[in-house]
């Protein structure tokens, strides 16, 4: 389901009006920004990549549930993968791709304050350096995959923040 009007979500009423309130009583669960990280920058589409890409191993139902409060929240697509019958592909809305800058500014802050290793902080970094001009990049290159449906361009800024992890992974 897509969002009834391009600038509000499908979601019940909160407890509050508050706009801190009712993000948080969408996204503040343990997994919710956890499995769109992995779809925006990991690119894992399907249930099954979700499932065994995901370094915090998020169990199968909760990914599940996860998905599916996503796709009714308008923040993900649910679609028929084109080259397989029973398999779907998962792809970040535009509501979804405009949570760069939310999740640039927390990869900041964890980085800052927060033990982390290099290899899961360096995107991070490079997000926090390249500031607003780069996570207009980003979510541009976003809306061509997932919106348009195009691959991903090998020179992209997800080719280098992929790049840069790799690096220093090994």
């Amino acid at each position: 389901m897509q969002p009834v009007s391009p600038k509000k979500l499908p979601v019940p009423p909160g407890k509050s009006g508050c706009p801190i309130n009712r993000t948080v009583e969408l996204l503040g669960d343990r997994w919710s920004l956890i499995v769109v990280r992995d779809i925006m920058f990991g690119g894992h589409t399907h249930f099954r990549e979700l499932l065994t890409g995901s370094i915090e191993g998020i169990a199968s139902n909760i990914l599940a549930a996860r998905l599916a409060k996503l796709v009714e929240a308008g923040l993900l697509t649910r679609d028929d993968d084109p080259s397989h019958r029973q398999k779907v592909e998962y792809h970040l809305t535009e509501a979804a791709i405009q949570l760069v800058p939310v999740l640039a500014q927390l990869g900041a802050w964890g980085a800052t304050w927060l033990e982390t290793t290099p290899e899961l902080t360096v995107r991070a970094e490079l997000l926090a350096a390249g500031g607003p001009p780069l996570w207009d990049r980003f979510m541009d290159e976003l809306r061509v995959i997932h919106l348009e449906r195009a691959p991903a361009p090998a020179d992209g800024v997800l080719a280098e923040l992929t790049a840069a992890y790799l690096a220093t992974k090994g």
